[in-house]
């Protein structure tokens, strides 16, 4: 398996994904980039909120839960030294549902997927204080 990141100038590089997909990352101007794209640790948060919300999604699916909204917000605190790294990881799984009684479904999808499947969250747990909460709209 390979990912290829190109150098494309000044702080900017462009990422090829094995599967097909182009992604942009650059840095701020007050780091010497054009702020043309996603910056590389904001970009691990991104996964870790894709990987775990996928595992979500589809647990729900097996458990014939439907029409509910969901959205991910991942709060974190940084070191200051170098290397700068996230220190604490907050994801806080916001839902509306339809139905109050599915609850006990949306908790055991989460805790399957911070505790089994999510891999990105495996990862991070090594290096980070990881915690993550539910809460109903």
């Amino acid at each position: 398996m390979a990912l290829i990141t190109e150098f494309k100038g000044d702080m900017e590089f462009l990422a090829k994904t094995e599967s097909g997909h182009e992604l942009t990352l650059d840095a701020g101007v007050e780091s010497g980039g054009h702020d043309k794209g996603v910056r590389p640790k904001e970009l691990l948060l991104v996964g870790l909120s894709g990987c775990t919300g996928m595992d979500v999604v589809s647990i729900l699916k097996k458990m014939k839960v439907e029409n509910y909204q969901l959205k991910i917000e991942v709060d974190y605190e940084k070191n200051d030294e170098h290397p700068v790294i996230y220190t604490k990881i907050n994801l806080k799984y916001i839902f509306h549902l339809e139905d109050d009684s599915q609850k006990d479904k949306v908790e055991k999808a989460v805790s399957l997927s911070q505790d089994r499947y999510c891999g990105v969250s495996a990862m991070l747990k090594k290096s980070s204080e990881l915690s993550y909460e539910i809460i109903y709209e």
